[in-house]
C-alpha cells in the first residue's frame, strides 16, 4: 500500500483543510516547498498537490510557481488536482514537471472531455477523481474505465480531514467491479490500523491512498523515526534529493 502525503495549497501557501472548508491553523510549514521537502525526507516516494483557491490551476500563476518548485526540488514524481478542466489547464501541468494530473470530479462527467485527454496524453499520465458518495459511482467508474482511464481517486468528501476511518465498504464495491483501473483512497485515514483495512483491498486493486492530516499530526508510529520533531532543524535541501530507500511508505 503506497501511501501519498497531500498538501493543500492556496495562494501560493500551505493550508489545512477539513470537510473541504478552510481549518484556521496553518500546518507546520508556511512554505509549501519545505513540506514537500519534509515529505520527502519521511521517505515520501510521490506527492500530491491539491489546488484550493476558486481560480483554475492551469491560470493560478501562485500555485503553478510553487508547483515548478516542488517538482524541481525533489526526486519524486508530483501529481497535481484541483479544478483542472481543460485540456489547456492538464498541459500546462505538464509544462510546469508535473508527473501525473488528475481532472477535477466535476469535469469527468463530461465523458467526451475525459476520452479526448486520454487519447491526447494516455492513461498513464492522467487520474479521474470520483466521489464515492455519489449514487451513480460505479457506473460512472465503469464508463471511465472504458473509455482507457487507467486510475481512479476514490474520495469520500464528508470524511476528508475528520480520521474517522476510510469509506472501506465503498472502496471494496467499486474495486470489485473494475476489471482494469487501479484504485487511490483518499478521506478518513486516521492511523495505523485504517493502513491495514485499505491493505486488505490491494488484491482488488485498491494499491494507495492519499493522506493529509494524519501526516501532519504524526499519527503513525514510524514518523517518529523520520525526524519529525527535529523538523526544524533538519538540513531540507540535503535530504530532499536522496536515493529512495526500499520498503513501503
Amino acid at each position: 500500500m503506497l501511501v501519498i502525503p497531500a498538501i493543500d495549497l492556496q495562494r501560493g501557501h500551505c493550508v489545512r483543510f477539513r470537510n473541504g472548508e478552510l481549518e484556521e491553523e496553518r500546518v507546520y510549514f508556511d512554505d509549501p516547498v519545505q513540506m514537500a521537502k519534509l515529505w520527502r525526507v519521511q521517505n515520501a516516494k510521490i506527492l500530491h498537490l491539491m489546488n484550493r483557491d476558486q481560480e483554475e490551476l492551469a491560470k493560478d500563476e501562485d500555485n503553478l510557481t510553487v508547483i515548478r518548485q516542488i517538482v524541481a526540488a525533489l526526486d519524486i514524481p508530483v501529481q497535481a488536482a484541483g479544478r483542472v478542466r481543460t485540456l489547456d489547464d492538464i498541459e500546462a501541468l505538464f509544462e510546469a514537471g508535473v508527473y501525473r494530473v488528475e481532472i477535477a470530479s466535476t469535469a469527468t462527467y463530461d465523458a467526451d472531455f475525459v476520452e479526448e485527454a486520454v487519447q491526447r496524453f494516455s492513461g498513464s499520465r492522467l487520474v479521474v477523481g470520483l466521489a464515492l458518495d455519489a449514487p451513480d459511482a460505479i457506473e460512472h467508474a465503469l464508463d471511465l474505465e472504458q473509455r482507457g482511464v487507467c486510475r481512479l481517486i476514490a474520495a469520500d468528501p464528508p470524511r476528508s480531514g475528520c480520521l474517522t476511518g476510510p469509506n472501506i465498504d465503498g472502496l471494496r464495491a467499486l474495486a470489485k467491479h473494475l476489471t482494469r483501473a487501479r484504485v487511490t483512497a483518499a478521506g478518513g485515514v486516521g492511523g495505523y490500523r485504517d493502513l491495514l483495512a485499505l491493505q486488505a483491498l490491494e488484491p482488488l486493486g485498491v494499491d494507495s491512498v492519499i493522506v493529509a492530516r494524519a501526516l501532519y499530526e504524526n499519527r503513525f508510529p514510524c514518523q517518529r523515526f523520520w525526524a519529525w520533531h527535529d523538523k526544524e532543524h533538519l538540513d531540507l535541501d540535503r535530504f530532499s534529493t536522496a536515493p529512495l530507500q526500499s520498503g513501503s511508505a
